[in-house]
């Protein structure tokens, strides 16, 4: 049941963060490639979360996907700090960004925070009852 989930979340991670990529290539109006870093970031967990379908596999990409996401976390950490500034119409260059950043470290980070419980309760179901390691 976890298993299905976590494919799941990782498919629609990767996806939300293409979209999120293209919006904010879009939204600035094409002016650097950076803004497109999200669906970088995306496009392999997506293939990740498409390969998780095989039941061999699963396991190790989903791995290899919650590591692709932990790094896009924290990647992202130092656009995310400006947050307050944009808030506070402190003078900020690329607020996009600011702004793409975050929500593509919030995602990532639910998306860690998932995979991690969902290994958990998969090792917690495997173990015998009464079990102590």
């Amino acid at each position: 049941m976890w298993s299905s989930i976590v494919t799941t979340l990782t498919r629609a991670l990767g996806a939300f963060l293409i979209v999120v990529g293209i919006v904010a290539y879009v939204a600035t109006a094409a002016a650097s490639i950076t803004a497109l870093l999200p669906a970088f970031l995306g496009v392999p967990i997506l293939v990740l979360g498409l390969l998780a379908g095989r039941g061999d596999w699963h396991r190790h990409v989903i791995h290899a996907a919650l590591l692709l996401a932990l790094l896009g976390f924290l990647g992202t950490l130092r656009n995310v700090a400006d947050v307050p500034a944009v808030l506070g119409d402190g003078d900020v260059e690329r607020p996009v960004a600011v702004w793409t950043s975050t929500v593509t470290a919030l995602a990532c980070l639910a998306y860690v925070v998932a995979g991690v419980r969902s290994f958990v309760l998969a090792r917690r179901a495997r173990e015998p009852a009464g079990s102590d390691g």
